[in-house]
């Protein structure tokens, strides 16, 4: 099997459960983010994956390679840590020169792909700095441009745009999915920011307590959730869960809530926001506190109501929290 398998992947330490029973499948080129909560069990999937920590149970397969025993040194397996883990007596090209240079690549062609990462990672100028003399951000960049140099079969990393600005986060993404898509590998990218899932992933894994809850696409995830808990983690603002009914309970997005002046459910005003194209309303009304998305200059109607599409409607059960409908 070409790509990443995992089966049944589990990890427990000192009786607590880290991870249970994951599976997850990621193609050549493909890239997956783990999405969730801290504590979820996204670095410990890494971490497993990369052979720092032992697997509990499961099975790993890379390109059809057994490796769940293997030792992390002959993986074939790059990984971008949260923390920069740079040389602090080497200068950037240092950094990114060491392992090139041990694997034996000629001169010529190290400067040639250390150029090219250099320049992909905005670190032009920064070539003959040491660590100290960088901010967390360039650090975090070159972390990066190290692992993206060794050409892995896996590439994994862990929040590596953490420590840079909103600004070149966005810059940043949709050249490093690119990136990682043309290396033509499995990749597998942890965070905790939805917005950076959505934008990057081709699938999305949502955990939650040591558990998978569901894997798909990020309009499907969106749009389509598993439970109650990938509908309310996925979404800014987030979803709106209205009061329980006969063992019920109905889920709304923000955008998809319409003002009106009549044949709707009556809302008081409690607060706004405005957001550049749009404003965020907080709303109070007899089925429990809503948020409303719209356009900053929709007027509000007297006297305000909201409606919505039935198609919209999300139906989950009040006790367990799985989707009904």
């Amino acid at each position: 099997m070409s790509g990443l398998g995992v089966q049944r992947l589990s990890r427990r330490l000192a009786g607590r459960v880290l991870l249970e029973d994951l599976n997850l499948e990621v193609a050549p080129g493909e890239v997956l983010a783990l999405l969730g909560p801290s504590g979820c069990g996204k670095t410990t999937t890494l971490r497993l994956l990369a052979g720092l920590d032992p697997v509990s149970g499961g099975q790993i397969l890379l390109n059809g390679r057994e490796i769940t025993a293997e030792p992390a040194g002959t993986r074939q397996v790059a990984m971008v840590f949260q923390s920069y883990a740079l040389y602090p007596h080497l200068t950037v090209v240092g950094n990114l020169e060491l392992g090139l240079e041990v694997r034996g690549m000629p001169a010529a062609q190290r400067r040639e792909r250390i150029a090219a990462v250099i320049a992909l990672l905005q670190l032009q100028g920064l070539e003959q700095r040491r660590p100290a003399q960088l901010s967390g951000g360039q650090r975090q960049r070159v972390a990066l441009a190290r692992a993206l140099l060794r050409q892995p079969q896996l590439m994994l990393l862990d929040e590596p745009m953490s420590n840079l600005d909103a600004q070149l986060r966005d810059a940043l993404r949709p050249e490093l999915r690119e990136l990682l898509r043309g290396g033509g590998h499995p990749a597998i990218y942890v965070t905790h920011d939805q917005q950076e899932a959505l934008g990057l992933a081709d699938r999305i894994a949502v955990l939650h307590q040591g558990r998978l809850q569901q894997v798909g696409t990020p309009h499907a995830l969106y749009h389509d959730p598993a439970n109650r808990f990938v509908a309310s983690f996925l979404g800014r603002p987030a979803i709106n869960l209205l009061a329980p009914e006969a063992g019920r309970q109905l889920a709304l997005r923000p955008e998809h809530l319409q003002m009106v002046s009549q044949d709707g459910l009556p809302v008081r005003l409690l607060r706004r926001e405005w957001l550049g194209a749009q404003q965020r309303l907080w709303l109070e009304s007899s089925r429990g506190p809503l948020t409303l998305v719209c356009g900053a200059d929709e007027p509000l109607p007297e006297p305000l109501q909201v409606r919505w599409r039935a198609d919209r409607e999300l139906w989950f059960e009040a006790s367990s929290g799985e989707r009904c409908r």
